[in-house]
């Protein structure tokens, strides 16, 4: 019941409109009931002209409407009902429409809010959290998870109010008519509940399962589609087609195991509906025989009791869509509930601009229990360039990521002008660096909203200014549509070269203070790399410049370099200074002098 009320909070915010859907079904519902009780003067007045007979003692309203329509003629009556069957359907109808709507409403509005609330809470997230997520599992809470709760919003609500009323409705109906015959049919339901409660428990584990398999099948596409490039080359086309397949048999397989469970609901529901129904037959036609009761009415008793089969049914398939729907909303709710690990404080400062120095004291960290830095400590005055070097995997990449906070040191402090970052909002903080990267992400978009990304009032003369300092501008306007040219998912619509020297027009526009280069060269041809490197030179002119570097000699002119070897800082210095000493950086530096020969 706690899992479904949790479920139920995302209608909240639409109570008001839940309320009118409501009354509506129950009109709709109400109106149901009238139109099969109109059965009752059809049959014992107006086709055979006899007194509608009730075993049971009515409510004086009831009972004075019953002698009304016993002292009415036939022909007169039957005009009247004329009239009332089609004022009863056209209602119903009505009704039936507006909480169908309003509750279609409320499922597309529901999704929209789920939806918006899981994208804005992923972007909140910190960097770690999606090194232990994949893509495409995080994509299938988006989508499938969040059109199970639809389902069970739209349809799940609908039906159990609707048809929980209609239960309501009809079997008010039996006891009103013959009390004592009601009451011994309805011992008989009850076994109804049984499959339902039972199968229902199972439909929650498989859907869990169901909604992890389909979420595998998702992080294989996205990978797949993303390394494309790769699966070509190394002909793999066939060793994917075979995971694919082998992972999508096995959400076929899940998926089915639920489905059987769900269909069977209906056939068991209807079969035990089906023994109720065949005592009432027998005992409600002894009492017709009898005299003891009108054939009109033991038509409405029995009508009224095989007209629940269906919302049982419904109930059953309700019960079904609510724990696929549970399952969805634990790992929606997984997602929304995650704490991000880098967070501002409640104080923070804003960090208006940078004027002196960055300081590393003793910092430390860890990913999980493995040590990545230990004990680094720097200092970088404003305009300098430092250059981080070193084997792969020694934590290079990471060093520089604490500088923007994608992570916080597990012990030690870095400080901007005396201040340490964590007392700075991440925004003033992040505002002050521009990163450009290896693997440069570029979105399916314009080059005039990509290069303009980090601010999007820029004008076409500005972004025009900083296309031509990072040597983009000439490739650029020889393009189809120029600027306006959409360049595809990560940009693969450009050369790797291409693409470098947009990322960098993207971070010139930006003009921070604060520069990061990691690698930004590493994966571009020698003639690309030139280029480049010309456009990296303007960038980093007077700015405070942060670089990793795999091509040692693109660091020669750095004001210091540091190289790193497991997760410390074994030797730093100036390259001639380096060079001169026996060690790690004059051993790395001859290697790539010999390969490069």
């Amino acid at each position: 019941m706690k899992d479904y009320l949790k479920l139920l909070k995302f209608i909240r915010p639409y109570l008001g409109r839940f309320s009118i859907a409501t009354v509506c079904m129950a009109f709709s519902a109400v109106f149901d009931g009238a139109s099969l009780a109109m059965l009752v003067p059809l049959t014992d007045k107006v086709l055979t002209n006899k007194r509608i007979i009730i075993p049971t003692k009515l409510p004086l309203l009831l009972s004075g409407l019953v002698d009304k329509v016993n002292n009415v003629e036939p022909a007169a009556l039957l005009n009247y009902m004329a009239v009332g069957i089609l004022v009863l359907f056209f209602l119903k109808g009505l009704f039936g429409f507006l909480q169908a709507y309003l509750m279609s409403d409320i499922g597309q509005k529901v999704v929209r809010d789920i939806k918006a609330k899981l994208y804005a809470k992923i972007q909140t997230l910190s960097l770690d959290y999606f090194t232990h997520k994949r893509g495409g599992e995080l994509i299938s809470r988006i989508t499938n998870d969040v059109k199970l709760v639809e389902n069970a919003v739209s349809y799940g609500s609908t039906d159990l109010i609707y048809q929980t009323l209609q239960v309501i409705i009809f079997t008010s109906l039996t006891f009103f008519i013959y009390f004592k015959m009601a009451l011994l049919t309805f011992i008989l339901l009850p076994l109804i509940s049984i499959p339902i409660i039972k199968v229902g428990k199972e439909l929650r584990k498989l859907s869990k399962r169901s909604q992890e398999k389909m979420a595998d099948t998702n992080s294989l596409l996205y990978e797949t589609i993303i390394g494309t490039r790769i699966v070509k080359a190394f002909n793999m086309e066939d060793y994917e087609i075979e995971k694919f397949n082998r992972v999508n048999h096995d959400y076929y397989k899940i998926s089915m195991k639920s489905i059987k469970r769900m269909l069977i609901l209906n056939p068991a529901t209807e079969f035990l509906g089906c023994i109720a129904g065949v005592f009432v037959f027998f005992w409600g036609g002894g009492e017709v025989i009898a005299g003891r009761l009108s054939f009109g009415i033991f038509g409405l008793f029995l009508g009224s009791l095989l007209s629940m089969i269906r919302p049982f049914k419904k109930l059953s398939q309700v019960n079904s869509l609510n724990q696929q729907a549970m399952a969805a909303s634990e790992r929606i709710h997984e997602v929304l509930e995650t704490n991000p690990t880098v967070v501002d404080k409640p104080a923070a400062l804003e960090l208006g601009g940078f004027k002196k120095d960055i300081v590393f004291e003793h910092v430390w960290f860890n990913y999980a229990d493995n040590e990545v830095l230990k004990d680094i400590n720097l200092n970088v005055q404003r305009g300098q360039m430092l250059a981080v070097v070193g084997p792969s995997g020694t934590g290079k990449t990471t060093l520089l990521d604490l500088i923007p906070r994608f992570y916080d040191p597990t012990r030690g402090r870095i400080l901007i002008d005396g201040i340490e970052i964590k007392e700075v909002s991440l925004k003033s903080l992040r505002r002050q660096i521009g990163i450009v990267t290896q693997e440069t992400i570029l979105f399916n978009d314009t080059i005039r909203a990509n290069i303009a990304y980090g601010n999007p009032a820029s004008s076409q003369k500005e972004i025009e200014q900083w296309a031509i300092q990072a040597h983009a501008h000439e490739f650029i306007r020889h393009l189809p549509q120029g600027y306006d040219t959409i360049i595809g998912d990560r940009g693969m619509k450009l050369s790797g070269g291409e693409r470098q020297r947009i990322a960098i027009a993207r971070a010139l526009l930006k003009n921070p203070p604060i520069l990061i280069l990691d690698e930004a060269t590493s994966q571009l041809d020698s003639e690309a790399e030139r280029i480049v490197q010309e456009a990296l030179d303007r960038l980093i002119q007077g700015r405070t410049v942060f670089v990793i570097a795999h091509r040692l000699s693109t660091v020669r002119n750095a004001h210091r370099i540091v190289v790193i070897e497991r997760g410390r800082i074994v030797e730093e210095g100036s390259h001639s200074e380096l060079s001169s000493r026996e060690g790690l950086y004059k051993r790395l530096y001859s290697m790539q002098e010999i390969n490069s020969r």
